[in-house]
């Protein structure tokens, strides 16, 4: 299958969509996470209490990062392209689905993606688990291996690859996963000339 086969898209958000701007060690920090802990791993960990004091604290900052959002080079272009070739698209994200949906209104994007095919942290188990991209296959009554999971970190390939889906890792120069990835782009323009 080539990729200008493939007529159903699930994107990651940050880093993919947007520039990503988080920063990741600072959060850990503030939130009395180890460095090599995954944040939300970590949070689902803790006591009740703390946890969701924790979460409301995640939830906020992430809500200022998501009014501010800046698309990433060539994101606009590329899924107003697949939207016009009457693609499914879906977004899967690590962030909560209300800030997912703030984030496409702050990049002009938020009229390509039908509400219910943003899936975001409380809607499945999050990525790598390939919950979310399994949900979205069911919702559009299609085979995994005929989308595409585009991502620009290893936490989307192994969600691609554990449903059973094809892989693009895109806004990195170099690809350090070749094993998981099926196509790389070095940006969202790249992508886009791929699709022939």
């Amino acid at each position: 299958m080539t990729l200008d086969q493939v007529r159903h898209w699930v994107f990651d958000m940050d880093g993919t969509l947007t520039i990503a701007v988080h920063d990741f060690p600072a959060i850990k920090r503030a939130l009395e996470i180890p460095l090599e802990d995954d944040i939300l791993g970590h949070l689902a960990a803790l006591p009740a209490e703390q946890s969701i004091a924790k979460h409301a604290w995640l939830l906020e900052h992430e809500r200022e990062l998501a009014v501010a959002s800046q698309p990433a080079q060539g994101a606009v272009e590329l899924v107003r392209e697949l939207a016009a070739r009457g693609y499914r698209l879906g977004v899967l994200t690590r962030n909560a689905r209300e800030l997912a949906h703030i984030t496409l209104e702050a990049i002009g994007l938020a009229d390509c993606f039908a509400v219910e095919d943003v899936l975001g942290r409380d809607e499945a188990t999050p990525k790598p688990h390939p919950a979310g991209l399994l949900k979205l296959a069911q919702a559009w009554d299609v085979e995994p291996s005929r989308m595409v999971m585009v991502g620009d970190y290893r936490h989307d390939l192994d969600c691609g690859r554990a449903a059973g889906a094809r892989t693009v890792l895109v806004n990195l120069p170099e690809n350090p996963w070749p094993e998981l990835t099926d196509w790389h782009a070095v940006d969202c323009i790249a992508l886009r000339r791929m699709l022939g």
